[in-house]
């Protein structure tokens, strides 16, 4: 996928499917969760329990956007595209395509923005630099 480096492959499972025999719509955010936590962990190399654990680094989902462009169906091969698009003062928006094993067209598009979260303060808080000089160095 042009423009994304970081991906993470799943295989549709029955109790994903709903009656329509296509991927239920709220199974698309497991898929998103999924991939984002091993573009944290693989790409990024972040140990985020440890991070979040020490208080230095730990984020909560803000927003989501799908958009459904053709359903995924029982034992299809997904690849679920993931890439960091923009960090402001608190927040990652990441941008997310998920394709079909052997198609190119998307069979979803997602945008997802995380906050970097304080536990103590229970309120929003910088991005440290540390991961703000990772994302950069991994995404250029």
């Amino acid at each position: 996928m042009e423009g994304y480096r970081f991906f993470y492959r799943l295989r549709v499972r029955y109790s994903e499917i709903d009656g329509q025999k296509i991927v239920f719509n709220a199974h698309y955010l497991t898929y998103l969760d999924c991939a984002v936590t091993e573009y944290f962990r693989e790409g990024l190399g972040f140990n985020m329990t440890e991070l979040a654990e020490s208080g230095e680094f730990d984020i909560v989902l803000a927003k989501t956007t799908l958009e459904f462009k053709r359903p995924a169906h029982l034992d299809d091969w997904l690849t679920v595209w993931c890439k960091t698009d923009e960090m402001g003062k608190s927040s990652i928006k990441i941008n997310f395509a998920i394709t079909r094993e052997g198609e190119e067209k998307p069979l979803l598009l997602a945008q997802t923005i995380y906050v970097s979260y304080d536990p103590e303060t229970k309120s929003s808080r910088p991005i440290p630099d540390f991961v703000r000089q990772r994302i950069r160095e991994y995404e250029s």
